[in-house]
């Protein structure tokens, strides 16, 4: 059977969108908010968990969005750091480190922690990447912290989330890497993207071969609202490196990609033979729910690139990566789930997998 996983976040409940802003505004206590959390997060195992998915998440229902959920709520942080523009206009504006030292305040493994509760089959956690919160630092530099110092503390933060989430037993840590693709939108030279690589190896360096085998890394060009960040970016600009992270498992958006063949041909010429890649066939942006048929032809399409054995599925991006994005339900985040599940054995049977 082609193994197929989740990204990572569904849509939240209208319940837990109004207690958080209520809890913004003080209408809303601290218990009252974290049963809200809790109970989002038990419902979507729940539901996911009946779609058939033999990997779940638990839809980073408690999460800030995938990028902040460590550093949500940190003293030593600001809201006006880097904006990051959508393809529709609109902006996330990204926070700004004000002072040393840095440590993460709510780390992956809490999350996994809380789900692990309700769980009855194997739990994937999301991770933000250690390039991502490279950004947190300001161009203007810190006084009386460095750079290096705050690197230094970054990556053991990470270093440390991981274990602890493969010690408490995550199914596998998927390290998301939404910004590689918009680096390149930033600087052309792709200097800034061979630094996000690198800094991310010293990451992934920490880790034997045998732990590299239950950590993966996410690639996609952003999707909130009805957006995108960076889709207009050639993945011919990002692929050639993006193998070179020392992750074993690779989740590439490539449902919403104009041009698959040539996509896949790349991935074919340019992955390393111990890495496994899981194919996007679903795509989170697009209201319509693909049929299995159509899941099952996307992962066929795949394995004609990419040898079975080394391939998966997945879905192109999260449902919803920032807490506050309605533009999707969560019946529509069930139902395209339900379908990459019914289309991945499709497929399996076609392959002799079964």
């Amino acid at each position: 059977m082609l193994p197929t996983e989740p990204i990572g976040s569904i849509p939240r409940p209208a319940a837990l969108i109004d207690g958080v802003r209520g809890f913004a505004a003080g209408r809303v206590s601290q218990p009252e908010l974290d049963a809200l959390y809790e109970s989002a997060v038990k419902d979507t195992i729940q539901r996911l968990e009946a779609t058939g998915s033999p990997v779940i998440t638990d839809g980073e229902q408690a999460k800030h969005s995938f990028a902040t959920y460590s550093i949500y709520g940190l003293e030593n942080t600001a809201p006006d750091g880097m904006p990051i523009s959508f393809a529709d206009g609109h902006i996330r504006t990204f926070p700004r480190l004000t002072a040393g030292p840095f440590r993460y305040k709510t780390p992956a493994d809490v999350y996994l922690g809380i789900a692990q509760r309700y769980a009855h089959v194997p739990l994937k956690q999301a991770v933000v990447s250690a390039s991502a919160l490279s950004l947190l630092y300001p161009r203007g530099g810190i006084r009386s912290y460095s750079r290096e110092e705050y690197l230094d503390a970054l990556i053991a933060e990470q270093e440390g989330e991981i274990r602890r989430c493969l010690k408490k037993g995550a199914h596998v840590v998927q390290m998301d890497f939404t910004e590689g693709r918009l680096s390149i939108k930033l600087d052309p030279t792709r200097r800034l993207l061979h630094s996000f690589i690198d800094l991310n190896n010293l990451v992934l360096e920490r880790f034997s071969a045998e732990q590299r085998k239950r950590i993966g890394v996410h690639t996609c060009p952003g999707a909130d609202r009805h957006s995108t960040h960076s889709a207009d970016v050639d993945y011919a600009e990002l692929l050639p490196s993006l193998f070179e992270l020392q992750a074993t498992n690779f989740y590439v958006q490539l449902a919403s990609e104009p041009d698959r063949k040539r996509v896949l041909t790349m991935i074919r010429d340019r992955a390393k033979d111990w890495q496994r890649i899981f194919v996007g066939v679903i795509d989170p942006l697009n209201p319509r729910v693909e049929t299995p048929e159509e899941v099952r032809d996307r992962a066929l399409e795949a394995a004609e690139y990419i040898r079975p054995e080394r391939l998966g599925t997945t879905d192109d991006c999260g449902f919803a990566p920032f807490s506050d994005d309605t533009s999707r339900t969560r019946e529509t985040a069930f139902d395209k789930i339900r379908a990459r599940v019914a289309g991945t054995a499709l497929a399996s049977a076609v392959l002799g997998l079964e």
